[in-house]
């Protein structure tokens, strides 16, 4: 095998994974410019007052979030112990961790589109709705709801893309749909004037043309694991324990990122209304963009570093673990002197009230003001992961997010009259613990551990 084809053992491990991490990034860039393209032109809708529309859309992400947890149930469990299979030579059970996550992803689809679909109502006021603001949130996620298996199987099945060497096509094939968007949201939304479903409209048919290319490359030739559709069918569910357990790590991650921002909704819209709401949902934004780097370069960094810890070379896994802690602390302290130089200018992007812009100023700072502690947080928990360490990876998720930041974002509001500001301050709190906690637990006892 080559470098082309995922062998991972040979060249610079520094060279290796930032090859796997720049489409990456690229390709993560462009899946996160699906929703946050929507809350750019939502955010500059005329005739609307104070973001209502980008309110209402802002109180769906719990939702998509909840989608996205069930996506890396699945696809963070399976993928590194796919390339530990690959790593070790054992083909065969690659082949069968990939169809079976497969299966997995498209039964997840179908039933996340059909139960969220019939209990929207309820769930969106739960999120903090008002009467002003379910409208908007109903209309765009009835018609976002539709494409669900579309980004269940195109975003959970394009790190098997990755693993077997061809970062750079799945990169191509989330780019190719973002292009889609980014061209249809304005037609639909100022073009037809189609209002929040126009931008809904817009992500599932793009989703749709990603996920398309997705399984053609997973079905054709050019796939080092190709997928026949008789192995999808009859899956080895004897393997899903096993992927399972690895992925619950990405799961709670995603899922405990559902609960906080309807923890966060619920409080900010008793604390302060909608204007608040739709603040989070700027500031969310702007978290998603920022990351996505450091994304990149842990998710980078996992098939590297499963490749050669299946392949027992502990020397190469640990300069991949170097290699990710120094670029993502300089990453994170860079963007962390940004936001708090130009506050405004981030907000600006999302929304042209002069209202919001001003009031999310202090939020915005003081939400960020913790990031240099998230770097920490993302290596240690993609450490765990790409090791396949899985009963660490689900403690950290869990304590960083469930026992820190919602219990501090329902107390902080009560404390010193804090008021709003202390929902926003909960997360650099959570920051500085959980990703201390996580990132010297690796080092202490794996990385120092790896003879």
């Amino acid at each position: 095998m080559d470098q082309k084809q995922g062998n991972f053992k040979q060249g610079r491990i520094s060279r290796l994974i930032l090859s796997q991490a720049v489409p990456l990034t690229l390709a993560q860039l462009v899946q996160v410019l699906y929703n946050i393209v929507d809350r750019v032109y939502l955010g500059h809708l005329p005739g609307t007052e104070e973001g209502v529309a980008l309110t209402g859309v802002g109180l769906t992400f719990p939702i998509i979030a909840l989608i996205a947890a069930f996506i890396n149930l699945f696809a963070t469990g399976g993928a590194p112990l796919c390339s530990m299979a690959r790593g070790g030579g054992a083909i065969d059970r690659a082949r069968r961790i990939e169809t079976t996550v497969m299966h997995l992803q498209f039964i997840t689809g179908i039933v996340c589109m059909a139960v969220i679909y019939l209990t929207q109502k309820p769930l969106l006021y739960l999120l903090g709705a008002s009467d002003v603001t379910y409208p908007y949130a109903r209309g765009y996620l009835s018609v976002y709801l539709l494409g669900t298996v579309f980004v269940t199987l195109g975003t959970g099945m394009s790190g098997f893309i990755n693993l077997q060497g061809y970062a750079r096509k799945s990169m191509n094939y989330m780019m190719i749909g973002a292009g889609i968007n980014l061209v249809l949201d304005p037609v639909f939304l100022f073009a037809l004037h189609m209002g929040v479903a126009g931008a809904a409209w817009a992500s599932v048919i793009s989703q749709g043309i990603s996920c398309a290319l997705v399984l053609r490359f997973l079905f054709g030739r050019d796939a080092v694991l190709q997928i026949r559709l008789k192995e999808v069918l009859h899956a080895d569910y004897k393997l899903v324990p096993e992927i399972v357990t690895l992925g619950l790590a990405g799961f709670i991650m995603s899922a405990t990122n559902c609960v906080v921002q309807a923890v966060c909704n619920a409080t900010l819209s008793i604390h302060g209304g909608d204007l608040y709401v739709g603040i989070m949902t700027i500031i969310n934004s702007v978290r998603e963009m920022i990351s996505l780097p450091i994304n990149g370069i842990t998710a980078g960094s996992q098939p590297v570093i499963s490749y050669n810890y299946g392949a027992k070379d502990n020397e190469r896994v640990k300069q991949g673990i170097r290699f990710m802690s120094a670029v993502g602390i300089g990453y994170t302290s860079f963007m962390w002197l940004m936001i708090m130089l130009f506050p405004h200018g981030f907000l600006r992007i999302f929304s042209s009230d002069q209202n919001m812009v001003a009031s999310g100023q202090v939020p915005l700072m003081i939400y960020f003001g913790g990031f240099i502690f998230m770097s920490l947080q993302f290596v240690g928990q993609s450490s765990f992961v790409a090791l396949g360490k899985a009963k660490q990876s689900i403690f950290f998720s869990l304590f960083r997010k469930v026992i820190i930041v919602v219990p501090l974002t329902l107390w902080l509001p009560h404390v010193a009259g804090l008021g709003v500001y202390g929902v926003f301050l909960a997360e650099p709190v959570s920051n500085l613990l959980g990703g201390c906690a996580s990132f010297f637990t690796m080092y202490l006892f794996t990385y120092r551990k790896l003879k």
